[in-house]
């Protein structure tokens, strides 16, 4: 299977708190948060991963190249984009014709649990197999709701009393998306949030896949957190 990892963005907020690094290179117990999906992606039998960055991040570029000396699985595309949904657009001709996983660069999840989750989206024929949790820790959340089968029926920005979950960050899909993804840049739609909708809205499968936990690293005291929930 083909991963794909959105390390595009700026880390705005922990660099406005102190953090010197970028927020790839954010360390948790020692290991930079994209070190860690690269290697949790291999222990999941990645046959390619392809990270997207932007020019403003020099030393992630520099991180990622080094990386490639020792392993050609890795691909690197550098792209200012406006948005998480342009940044999968632009690494959709690299993610080829079957299934693949993407998720933000500081998704942070138990291993066992991701193991389980591929090894599902690899067993199951729906269109999409996305990560939800019920636990709510981030300061603009995407609520998922879904019917008793966990078949997703529609994405919220706002709470319902009926939903149970929210969006984890991390999406398994099949190329069936990429028609979607590209009726989106093409009308001017953007955010991953609004991308979802219109999956729904296109008629694709999609199907919610539950883990205990997933925690984004977007202030400095998540970093404590994510360290505490990974111990």
């Amino acid at each position: 299977m083909k991963y794909g990892i959105l390390a595009a963005g700026e880390g705005s907020r922990l660099v406005h708190e102190g953090i010197a690094v970028p927020k790839p290179l954010v360390t948790l117990k020692g290991e930079a948060m994209i070190d860690r999906l690269i290697r949790i992606f291999h222990e999941n039998n990645a046959d390619e991963i392809v990270i997207i960055t932007n020019n403003l991040t020099p030393l992630v570029q520099q991180h990622i190249r080094e990386l490639q000396l020792h392993d050609n699985q890795i691909q690197l595309v550098v792209h200012t984009t406006p948005s998480s949904m342009h940044s999968f657009y632009e690494l959709y001709p690299y993610l080829g014709t079957g299934k693949f996983c993407l998720t933000t660069v500081d998704t942070v999840f138990r291993e066992a649990e991701f193991k389980d989750y591929i090894q599902a989206f690899g067993e199951t024929e729906v269109d999409g197999l996305m990560a939800v949790t019920d636990y709510v820790d981030d300061e603009k959340p995407l609520y998922v709701a879904t019917d008793e089968d966990l078949r997703i029926t529609g994405f919220y920005d706002a709470p319902q009393s009926d939903i149970h979950y929210i969006s984890g960050g991390i999406y398994c899909l099949t190329n069936r998306s990429f028609t979607t993804l590209e009726r989106c840049v093409r009308e001017g739609v953007s955010r991953m949030r609004n991308f979802q909708r219109e999956l729904i809205n296109d008629g694709l499968r999609l199907q919610a896949y539950r883990f205990s936990k997933i925690l984004d690293v977007d202030h400095v005291d998540d970093i404590k957190k994510a360290e505490d929930f990974l111990q």
